[in-house]
């Protein structure tokens, strides 16, 4: 592990996936996997960060990635959030895609109420699988919303996924947000209306690719704009913190407004 971007965290990392200790990841403080896994579905997964990690344990009798990084459903899991009763802001499937088509819609379900049932929690639930989760969560709230705890976004990698925009925009959640992350291109001219939350930031890990400055000071002006909170984590590097995380002298870590998300 000398030379992994991860290299010295591998206890962070497996307790992150168990669901017991604070993450790593800077707009978050825990994540929870009832699935691990995933496959690759445009650029943006080229470097994936889960896959480099897992894919190091295949093999290993008992490791929770004894399988790689191949689609495995955990259902041991569903029930972590009800198990830690303080409120804490949870990453959904940091290790997975929760809408990935070779899961099950009845354990998504499964998902869903525990986090319907958890609603101490701010649950973050990301996806590249956009209109998937758009018709999933039409399905299930007809033409009431998601809870205010619940939020529900994708990730953007550049202005050629754009499409992904639009299918959030086209959900009944109450809080959607975008992950901008990692910015490989210029994301352009974008409609943030109904947009309440933008992540960005930059590659990392070995084969990283640079993200440039206009790039992502493009991003953070469309949100000063649109008064869309802007969260910048990284610029990225070999390991995630090489290049820090502030943009033009400042620290950007803006949330929407959390009191107003749990109950």
């Amino acid at each position: 592990m000398e030379n992994s971007p991860i290299a010295n965290v591998h206890d962070l990392f497996y307790y992150e996936v168990m669901l017991t200790q604070k993450s790593a990841i800077e707009w978050t403080n825990l994540t929870w996997n009832p699935v691990t896994g995933c496959t690759k579905i445009s650029a943006g997964c080229d470097h994936c960060y889960a896959e480099r990690f897992a894919e190091r344990f295949r093999g290993v009798p008992g490791h929770p990635f004894e399988h790689g990084f191949d689609l495995v459903r955990r259902p041991d899991r569903l029930d972590h959030p009800l198990k830690t009763k303080k409120s804490k802001m949870i990453f959904v499937n940091s290790m997975s895609d929760l809408f990935h088509k070779e899961i099950p819609w009845s354990f998504v379900d499964e998902v869903f109420s525990t986090m319907e049932k958890a609603h101490w929690h701010i649950f973050q639930v990301l996806t590249k699988r956009s209109s998937r989760m758009r018709d999933y969560v039409r399905r299930r709230y007809g033409d009431a919303e998601a809870s205010p705890h619940i939020w529900l976004g994708a990730s953007v990698e550049d202005g050629s996924k754009k499409s992904r925009i639009r299918h959030i925009q086209d959900m009944p959640a109450s809080i959607k947000f975008l992950s901008v992350e990692p910015l490989i291109g210029p994301l352009g001219a974008v409609d943030l209306s109904g947009i309440d939350w933008v992540i960005a930031g930059g590659e990392s890990g070995p084969g990283h690719r640079p993200m440039k400055r206009e790039w992502v000071v493009e991003v953070r002006d469309q949100c000063v704009a649109a008064k869309v909170p802007f969260f910048f984590k990284q610029w990225g590097g070999f390991r995630p913190k090489s290049g820090g995380r502030e943009l033009d002298g400042a620290t950007w870590d803006q949330f929407p407004d959390l009191e107003s998300a749990v109950e």
